[in-house]
């Protein structure tokens, strides 16, 4: 009786332990996506949807995720970094320079004329991140992919040329630093998320604005504005995104599930993600040229780069402030984008 007891007990335990650790392989997750654009822009379109396939793809449908475009699950675009934080969405996608001075370390690559490639910046991006970011800045966040847009653009009613043809122009500001830069000019920088810019530009609430190309198609800005001011060589300005996911909710999945996110996320898909954004300013460049709208290419930015030196130093200082070496984190941009970054591409 005994050996029959004890012969049930474990049996009954080992299907105990068979069920569970048939759940735990099983398990299934949903996860929603939380960003501020429609979903016909390029950066859900091409970038967002495509990492959400694929990590959908390699669970084999265990992972699902949800998309919430234009800010379906409420709120304020500024507001994405903390509902991330917070549980309300479990993934976000968000510019940085939204929440500005929490994350700083990332403004060495909103710097005016800094990047001139979109994807040595994102992998030079991610790799300071890691190093300086991790577990510092981003500590209470699962950061996914770190990357950068394609060279800003001046998208403006009047035609910009010089610095001094900026003064008296109220124009949107795409981050701190050009905000800084649109100070020094004499213009009135006025803040606004992205998807504000369509309505101010039609109501006179500005009379520019600062975005790269690609996401002109989808606010349709050259119907709005006809002047367009480019740079050679190195950007105006790019600004610095996240793909972001919350913390507790990635360390409450299994193991498998973890690395399946990790192996679609990191260098590889931040390197994708900033070329794919710089790949689509072609086609929506092409709209304005269509329209007849007048480009100005700025070829001579020396009375540019004279203006903006004053903000390296004030930026430096900032972050000296604050315990980091400004110096060292401009050098080491420039350095991994000119070096060990140069002519990076990945696909995914």
């Amino acid at each position: 009786m005994v050996c029959k007891r004890n012969l049930c007990c474990f049996f009954g335990a080992l299907a105990v332990a068979v069920m569970t650790t048939t759940s735990a392989v099983s398990q299934e997750v949903t996860l929603k996506l939380h960003q501020f654009l429609p979903a016909q822009a390029n950066v859900p379109k091409l970038i967002l949807d495509v990492w959400a396939d694929n990590v959908e793809e390699a669970s084999g449908g265990r992972i699902k995720i949800d998309r919430f475009p234009s800010m379906q699950l409420g709120g304020r675009p500024p507001e994405l970094m903390d509902q991330a934080i917070d549980g309300v969405a479990d993934i976000i996608w968000t510019v940085v320079g939204y929440t500005p001075g929490r994350f700083p370390t990332t403004e060495v690559f909103e710097l005016p004329f800094m990047v001139e490639d979109a994807r040595a910046a994102s992998c030079a991006y991610w790799k300071m991140f890691t190093e300086h970011m991790e577990d510092g800045e981003f500590a209470s966040l699962k950061i996914l992919g770190t990357w950068v847009h394609g060279p800003g653009v001046f998208h403006t009613a009047d035609p910009v040329e010089t610095p001094a043809d900026l003064q008296g122009m109220k124009i949107r500001g795409a981050s701190r630093l050009v905000v800084k830069l649109l100070e020094l000019v004499g213009a009135t920088p006025v803040g606004m998320p992205v998807p504000a810019v369509p309505e101010g530009l039609s109501k006179g609430v500005i009379d520019g604005t600062t975005i790269p190309w690609e996401v002109t198609q989808a606010l349709k800005v050259p119907e709005l504005v006809e002047n367009h001011t480019e740079f050679e060589g190195n950007a105006l300005y790019t600004v610095t995104f996240v793909l972001a996911m919350n913390k507790p909710k990635f360390e409450s999945l299994p193991a498998d599930l973890q690395k399946i996110i990790d192996d679609n996320s990191g260098l590889n898909f931040s390197i994708f993600a900033g070329g794919t954004q710089e790949d689509a300013d072609g086609p929506s460049r092409q709209i304005a040229v269509d329209l007849g709208n007048n480009i100005i290419t700025v070829s001579d930015t020396a009375e540019w780069d004279a203006l903006v030196r004053p903000i390296y130093d004030t930026w430096i200082s900032e972050m000296d402030g604050q315990g980091k070496d400004g110096r060292a984190l401009v050098d080491q941009a420039r350095a991994l984008m000119s070096g060990e970054c140069k002519g990076v591409d990945a696909k995914i």
